[in-house]
Parts: structure tokens; C-alpha cells; sequence
């Protein structure tokens, strides 16, 4: 039988586990490419870039060229420049992600999304996906000096939302995930769906795998006082 877990929070990373945003990003992407002359890059090559933020994310795809650190920065504001036009535009909610958040909310589950991506995308994508309301704290790729594996940005979600590290959940769907909520001290769930870097989401250490938003639902319950 799996293990239900009674939490006194939820902390949700975004992209890969609540949202399927890979089109955005690989519009983006191949348009910075195309404007520094850059051969494309498929949608399955961006889907394995993403996980641990924008710059890496545009070294991944420059990965072939030799860039000085000057070129390199100009690369990655060239990218922000153009996933600011694509962020939402094909961007959607994965089936059964909204209801189960608003069961969740109804159940008086505080929640948080905790995500490498920088604030400048995070709230737009939240909102245009219609998800940005379920939110009690976002922590952004930028809100602190570090990211996703470090246990920093839960920590900071706990203390926004005002719970205890030890009686939260963490929901993700990569390895990034899995070793921050390792750190920090709460156990961890990832979604069968998303975007692992190319390592096969069933070999990563977590507390479970869930195909389904649904599942959640089965798998947690608000902490009795």
C-alpha cells in the first residue's frame, strides 16, 4: 500500500510537474538560436535542457559553439528576450492539475510553488495557466542566491507559508527535486511526466511516483492539530 502522508503544507515545482511548458521554451530557444546563426534544436533536445534555470538552459543549447563569457551573457538575454514573448503561449496546465488544486485548497492544504524559474516568467506562466490563485508563497529562481538542488528555496517557502520543514511535502518531477527535499529534510513524490534531464524519472530516489494529478489526492490529508 502506498504511504499517505498527512502535511501541514504542499510545495509544487512548476515547470514539468504543474505545468507542461517545454513549448514555450523551445520557441525561444531556437529563436535565440536563429538569431546568433545557431543550427535548431528539437523539442525532445530543449525538453532534456530544462531543470536547472534559464543560463543553463542556454548553455545546454550553445553546447557546440565556443562563446566568451561576454557572448554567453549577451545569449542569455537574448533568450529572456524572447521567451517573455512565448512564455504562455502554448503553455497549459497538465489534465487533472487545476481540480486537484482546488480540492487541495479546499481541504485548507497551504501551498506553495517552488521554482528555478525567475520571477520575470514564474508569475506571468502562473496566471496565464490559471493556476497562480492556489498559491500561498512562490520562490523563484531569483528570490534567493541559490536554486533547486539546494534546500534553500524550500526552506524559504516553510517560512512564508509559516509550517515546519519536517511536515511538508514536496511535489516535482526530477532528480533537481527529489536531492532539495533530501537536504532540507521532507519527503518527495514526482510526477511520471516531466522534464528529468534525460535520466529516467524511475531511477530517482523519491518517496513514490505519480501518474496522475488525481493520485495526490489518494496519497495526502491536512496534518490533524
Amino acid at each position: 500500500m502506498s504511504t499517505r502522508f498527512a502535511v501541514d503544507a504542499l510545495l509544487f515545482d512548476l515547470d514539468g510537474t504543474l505545468v507542461d511548458s517545454i513549448g514555450d521554451l523551445a520557441l525561444a530557444a531556437n529563436a535565440m538560436l536563429a538569431e546568433l546563426g545557431r543550427p535548431a534544436r528539437s523539442l525532445e533536445e530543449v525538453r532534456c535542457f530544462v531543470g536547472k534555470g534559464i543560463p543553463k538552459l542556454v548553455e545546454r543549447c550553445l553546447a557546440d559553439a565556443s562563446l566568451t563569457d561576454a557572448a554567453f551573457d549577451a545569449a542569455v538575454e537574448v533568450f529572456k528576450r524572447h521567451y517573455a514573448q512565448t512564455n504562455g503561449q502554448v503553455s497549459q496546465a497538465y489534465p487533472g492539475v487545476t481540480d486537484m488544486l482546488a480540492t487541495l485548497q479546499a481541504q485548507g492544504i497551504p501551498m506553495a510553488c517552488v521554482t528555478n524559474k525567475a520571477a520575470a516568467f514564474t508569475e506571468p506562466l502562473l496566471r496565464l495557466t490559471g493556476i497562480a490563485t492556489f498559491f500561498g508563497a512562490v520562490v523563484c529562481g531569483d528570490t534567493l542566491d541559490v536554486k533547486k538542488p539546494h534546500p534553500g528555496m524550500l526552506l524559504h517557502a516553510c517560512e512564508q507559508l509559516g509550517v515546519d520543514i519536517a511536515h511538508v511535502l514536496m511535489i516535482g518531477d526530477s532528480a533537481n527535486d527529489a536531492e532539495s527535499a533530501r537536504a532540507a529534510g521532507c519527503p518527495v513524490l514526482l510526477m511520471t511526466w516531466g522534464y528529468t534531464e534525460g535520466v529516467p524519472v524511475d531511477t530517482i530516489e523519491c518517496d513514490g511516483l505519480l501518474s496522475s494529478a488525481n493520485a495526490l489526492l489518494q496519497r495526502v490529508a491536512p496534518r490533524a492539530p
